[in-house]
């Protein structure tokens, strides 16, 4: 079990108050309230929904070092732009690094590679590779 106390932010009823989360594990098994706790806030980490981390010119472990650090807990990413040009190795590329980090990534499977028939990219992914 482990023990953090603070002024808690709930975001869902949006109201401070100041209390004790109990863990197990990585499960929340009770939020105690009391007045006797260290100036300091705990709060949900933001999960960024959407995103091309390959956008930032970043590999994701490098992203991940810099997302935490602002309150980054997870990302769904989608892995287009890496996938138009190096197709399935880019994205399992992708994965694997993603992977060496405690942020979660969560890749999603691009919809369509190349985005058009015009684009001339490097790679191209079927509906089998998907």
């Amino acid at each position: 079990m482990a023990k953090v106390s603070g002024t808690i932010i709930d975001v869902l009823n949006r109201i401070t108050f100041k209390g004790t989360v109990i863990t197990d594990g990585d499960k929340i098994v009770e939020i105690a309230k009391h007045e006797d706790v260290p100036d300091q806030f705990i709060l949900p980490g933001f999960v960024d929904s959407h995103i091309h981390i390959e956008s930032s010119m970043l590999v994701p472990s490098e992203f991940a070092r810099l997302a935490v650090r602002h309150g980054t807990v997870a990302t769904v990413s989608d892995p287009h732009e890496i996938a138009n040009v190096c197709g399935v190795e880019g994205i399992l590329f992708m994965i694997e690094n993603g992977e060496q980090v405690p942020l979660k990534f969560y890749f999603g499977a691009p919809a369509c590679v190349p985005a058009t028939p015009f684009e001339t990219a490097g790679a191209v992914l079927d509906v089998a590779a998907v």
